[in-house]
């Protein structure tokens, strides 16, 4: 739900945390936004900005008390250990980016078969979701769940695998009718070894 202007000026410090902590996360318990309230708001939106500052999670009772949770060889473990993240992070905007970017940039289990390597790029956006967006589609570039979604794997000397290159530029930065079909031939995409 988004706030007017008008609203803001309306709204109590609490309710102003709180849909903070709506927008820049998965929200907040009510402890948590009364602590956020002592440190203050700008304080609060730093913090949130500098997801690497933050501990990360403890995994011991993730993996005491879910053991599947150690076996992400399969997608459904996989898929809870990412909502266990999401739940329990100190740092939710990183998250909350994560599963922004994972939208954006389409891959998915249906054609990778492997958990592990769709868990590997959620930790690609979790590492990466606040920089330049050069950064990010470098990174992205290197993930082997991008590589063999867009079949990079398939380059050759001979034949180059345009698929890379349309997506990246068609669907991942300039958008239709913005680069030309050199672009795409020239387009910097991985490079599996032997190319």
């Amino acid at each position: 739900m988004a706030i007017s202007a008008s609203e803001v000026g309306q709204l109590t410090e609490l309710e102003l945390m709180a849909h903070l902590f709506r927008r820049a996360g998965f929200g907040a318990t009510r402890d948590e936004l009364e602590a956020a309230l002592k440190k203050g708001y700008e304080a609060t939106v730093e913090e949130l900005l500098h997801p690497e500052a933050q501990p990360d999670l403890d995994h011991d009772i993730i993996h005491r008390y879910w053991i599947d949770m150690k076996e992400t060889r399969q997608i459904d473990p996989a898929q809870s250990y990412w909502v266990y993240r999401m739940i329990n992070t100190k740092a939710p905007l990183a998250e909350k980016m994560a599963l922004f970017w994972h939208s954006l940039f389409a891959t998915g289990f249906a054609k990778l078969n492997h958990p592990g390597m769709m868990l590997h790029q959620i930790n690609t956006f979790r590492k990466y979701c606040l920089s330049d967006f050069r950064t990010l589609l470098v990174e992205l570039s290197k993930d082997p769940a991008m590589i063999f979604w867009l079949d990079n794997q398939e380059n050759t000397n001979d034949v180059h695998n345009e698929n890379y290159g349309r997506e990246l530029l068609e669907l991942f930065s300039l958008g239709i009718g913005n680069y030309s079909e050199d672009d795409v031939i020239t387009a910097p995409g991985p490079s599996p070894a032997g190319r």
